[in-house]
């Protein structure tokens, strides 16, 4: 998940949850604004490993170092106790009142716990266990970046602002309203031009669903009457429905990956259902097999599109075989860099191809399709050999060269 949509988390779980106030005010610090920042910054502090991967030109923290041990269940309660440490410290050099540091040290990790959690259950994989085990548990559920997710998240709390002020309320609500209104055409036009395009359908729900969203309790006159804790509380329950939601819609996407992997008779190694945005409908099932990898996109809402047991033939799906073993393969996978690479990826093809005289080896993961012809999907490595078997190059394939 996203820094941000992390950090809107933990400000919603804070004024839902934990009595916390609005992030930013003209008045002086207090508790409950503490409360929210404490979390907020809890939700977004395991990110803080990029620095590491911005500051470095290791190209591989990417996948060894990030989600490690900032994201870890194990030492969870010792940055919980290090930033409610760092948090009473500065609360008493600007004299400000703070809840306790017991206190704190339960909001940071309920922050982190939330980060986590969220992580958890992209595709992306999140070394939980770490540094007692470095797995990545990845639940497939949500996108790594998923703009529903994230309104959810974020409109309640503006809802929340919008209306405790009883008397410019109206004027707030509407230019909120304004404010929002074109965003989800523009991440549709984004979408587009990246080469994920979005149906005009849910832009225009989106649309639909965030005018009634703020003009119908400010027509109807009960807005100023919902509490500020409410609105709060119905944004997070809200986005509990949606990724329960997501976990069904999950279940039902990787029974129908399994069926088909059944009905075709696919001696499989891993097996699993990812989610396409911005619909809960779309999933891309993945079969990793020996040979190479079977790929089926599914649409739940397309009875026709379910398995039966007459077979899958009606069935579109396309399969990404490996390369056939050779000397340039095997010299490739016996690189350090691309045994790190093979073990981040869940469903790697490899590729082989000669440009001129030089062999070139590229490993992708499927889990990552290709958006823009002119690029190569994300965490594909590349490999380039001379006739003698020199390396002349070796890393995250940027471009098509």
């Amino acid at each position: 998940m996203d820094t941000i949509t992390h950090g809107v988390a933990g400000a919603l779980i804070s004024k839902a949850v934990c009595g916390g106030d609005d992030l930013f005010s003209t008045r002086a610090m207090t508790k409950q604004r503490i409360v929210t920042w404490s979390l907020v910054i809890g939700a977004i502090f395991p990110d803080a490993d990029t620095i590491r991967d911005m500051l470095s030109r290791n190209e591989m923290l990417m996948i060894t170092w990030h989600r490690s041990i900032t994201h870890s269940l194990v030492c969870l309660p010792l940055w919980a106790l290090m930033l409610a440490a760092l948090t009473r410290w500065i609360a008493k050099r600007f004299k400000w009142e703070s809840p306790s540091y017991a206190a704190l040290v339960g909001i940071y990790a309920l922050g982190i716990l939330s980060h986590i959690f969220l992580d958890l259950v992209t595709s992306f994989g999140t070394m939980i266990w770490s540094p007692l085990q470095w797995s990545r548990p990845a639940w497939d559920i949500i996108f790594i970046i998923d703009f529903s997710l994230s309104a959810l998240l974020l409109l309640p709390q503006f809802l929340s602002w919008a209306y405790q002020d009883h008397e410019r309320h109206k004027k707030r609500v509407l230019v909120l309203w304004v404010i929002l209104l074109p965003i989800p055409l523009l991440i549709a036009l984004f979408a587009r031009s990246v080469g994920t395009p979005i149906s005009p359908n849910y832009v225009a729900g989106a649309v639909v669903l965030i005018s009634a969203a703020f003009l119908i309790p400010a027509l109807a006159g009960w807005g100023v009457r919902v509490r500020h804790v409410s609105w709060n509380r119905a944004g997070l329950l809200a986005t509990v429905c949606y990724i329960l939601a997501a976990f069904y819609a999950h279940h039902a996407a990787l029974g129908r990956v399994k069926q088909f992997a059944v009905l075709e008779n696919l001696d499989t190694t891993s097996i699993g259902a990812l989610p396409f945005p911005p619909s809960l409908w779309h999933w891309d099932g993945l079969v990793n097999t020996a040979r190479g990898v079977y790929e089926i996109k599914m649409d739940l809402s397309d009875s026709t599109s379910s398995f039966s047991n007459s077979g899958s033939s009606a069935i579109a799906y396309s399969f990404y075989p490996d390369a056939l073993p050779d000397r340039w393969t095997a010299a490739a996978q016996a690189l350090p860099e691309v045994q790190k690479v093979l073990w981040f990826s869940r469903f790697p093809v490899t590729r082989f191809h000669k440009e001129g005289e030089t062999a070139v080896v590229e490993i992708s993961d499927l889990r990552f399709p290709k958006i823009r012809p002119d690029r190569p999907a994300s965490f594909t490595y590349r490999v380039e050999f001379a006739e003698d078997g020199t390396v002349l190059f070796k890393g995250w394939a940027k471009q098509n060269r």
